[in-house]
């Protein structure tokens, strides 16, 4: 019990990565952007009453499905791979969130494939509202463990020396690295 003890170091490398770079970071972008714009969408049809936009709707939710399982399997690798990212609870709060999120998008696309426009108002409206709130709180979660614990951020000895092979004098807080 004393190892829950101790403190975790800053700075957890990543094992999904392409060239050093995280590819859930990567991946993460699309679901986020195509959920954000099905509420968009759903309040177009709503206000213009044009099935245009309950399709458009329609895609966003499977293109963000999508994106979503592949970004969600990059982030299971992660977590269940690196121990620490494993030993932290906002690794596991992220992963909860992240799961909600897409259950709540897949539950919404489901709901409206048999008749989209008729499933927009209100239950895919609602949904959809639902599910830019859970996209703000599994982003802020995912950004603690970036910002905070600094997972996936190489440790400044690490990225001191490859930026200054690349661009010189690398400034790391207040003070110039050579």
């Amino acid at each position: 019990m004393k190892a829950f003890d101790q403190p975790l170091a800053r700075g957890t490398r990543t094992v999904v990565a392409i060239a050093r770079h995280p590819l859930h970071p990567m991946l993460v972008t699309f679901p986020i952007a195509f959920f954000v714009a099905v509420l968009g969408t759903d309040l177009a049809f709503w206000y213009l009453n044009d099935p245009f936009w309950a399709r458009a709707s329609l895609w966003l939710l499977g293109g963000g499905l999508v994106m979503g399982g592949l970004a969600a399997v990059a982030g299971t690798v992660e977590l269940l791979v690196v121990g620490g990212i494993r030993r932290r609870p906002a690794g596991w709060n992220h992963f909860v969130m992240a799961v909600m999120l897409l259950a709540v998008e897949f539950v919404n696309w489901w709901y409206r494939l048999p008749d989209a426009p008729a499933s927009i108002v209100p239950g895919g409206l609602c949904l959809s509202a639902l599910g830019v709130v859970l996209v703000a709180a599994a982003g802020w979660m995912g950004a603690h463990l970036i910002f905070e614990h600094q997972v996936a951020i190489a440790p400044d000895a690490e990225r001191t020396k490859v930026a200054g092979a690349v661009s010189g004098p690398v400034r790391s807080g207040s003070k110039t690295v050579q």
